[in-house]
């Protein structure tokens, strides 16, 4: 279990989560990234806007990895098909040329 001190945004609380500190860290760091680049090129007036938006922006980045790797897994499990059925034909002609031989 890890704490995690947060000031950000105008804000501050402690945060306990299952996850080590390490990583909790990382997280907060990356976000804040996100929002330092936000506040420099938005023309946000709040930072409640801010963090809005770069939890848009997160989102965002989330969703375009899922939709990367999906398609990923499906282009796996599309090749895997065509091996597969590629195996399965060569088997039965394997088969039909031994039975012939007979």
């Amino acid at each position: 279990m890890g704490a995690l001190q947060i000031d950000l945004l105008g804000t501050n609380f402690a945060i306990e989560a299952n996850e080590d500190d390490a990583y909790l860290q990382k997280l907060l760091t990356y976000y804040t990234k996100i929002t330092d680049e936000i506040r420099r090129n938005g023309n946000l007036k709040t930072e409640l806007q801010v963090a809005i938006l770069s939890g848009i922006m997160l989102c965002d980045e989330l969703y375009k990895e899922k939709s990367r790797t999906a398609k990923f897994s499906q282009q796996l499990n599309d090749e895997n098909d065509k091996e597969a059925e590629r195996l399965t034909i060569e088997m039965i002609k394997r088969i039909d040329d031994a039975l012939e031989e007979q």
